[in-house]
């Protein structure tokens, strides 16, 4: 296995017990047939008493395709004005194709404490080769977003790799402090927004056809189980 295979199924196990930890898993109905751990699809959800939706969605075609692909985001309650936190990298057997983390705001604006911290934390952080971010990334992600792309330097994937996950740690931990700050109506717009945008999204349902999924499960997933919006 490659040094950056091996890395991103550590940090897929890191994550899994992070969120093992603060949350419970939980079955969803609508998600239970994509969870395909023998296809190399994995799908796993957590609720928690300040989280309303944690989902991490690995796509292992490494044998098939040569790529290794992670999602992973994480919804507060909608009576909490915390950010929302995103993650999710692509990666083949000598580079890492892109990378993206981000704290998203929801009710409240980049001035959330959670929010400021993420920015101090991406202070020194600069990609070696940055990713240009389209109209409905830009709509929904903060200023301070982390976007790279073709990072081959094992070190710089693994510096990514410890910011994402122990951000994790520090976001569920902190999420209790500003329950009761939102608006749950308002939180149900601003949520559904983020997945709103997220939908708009060519590249996911695109690269996760090309890894082998059946096309109507693909599409059906990307509309309703990745990012499915409060009714």
């Amino acid at each position: 296995m490659s040094e950056i295979w091996s890395s991103l199924v550590e940090c897929q196990q890191r994550i899994i017990m992070t969120l093992d930890r603060h949350c419970l898993q939980v079955s969803e109905p609508n998600l239970k047939k994509f969870n395909q751990p023998e296809n190399g699809w994995v799908n796993l959800v957590w609720r928690g008493e300040h989280v309303r939706r944690g989902h991490v969605d690995v796509v292992d075609a490494r044998k098939t395709k040569g790529l290794w692909m992670m999602h992973v985001c994480v919804f507060p309650n909608l009576d909490n004005n915390s950010p929302i936190y995103g993650f999710d990298v692509i990666a083949g057997k000598n580079k890492v194709t892109g990378a993206f983390h981000d704290f998203s705001t929801t009710t409240s604006d980049e001035t959330h404490p959670l929010n400021e911290w993420f920015a101090e934390g991406m202070a020194d952080y600069f990609p070696s080769k940055p990713r240009t971010l389209p109209e409905w990334a830009t709509n929904i992600f903060s200023s301070s977003m982390l976007a790279a792309g073709n990072i081959t330097d094992v070190n710089e994937i693994d510096s990514i790799i410890d910011f994402a996950v122990n951000n994790l740690e520090v976001y569920l931990q902190s999420l209790g402090d500003h329950a009761s700050t939102a608006d749950p109506k308002a939180a149900i717009v601003a949520q559904n927004y983020y997945c709103q945008n997220q939908q708009q999204n060519p590249h996911t349902p695109r690269v996760m056809k090309s890894l082998g999924l059946n096309e109507d499960d693909v599409n059906i997933f990307c509309r309703d189980v990745l990012f499915p919006t409060i009714t």
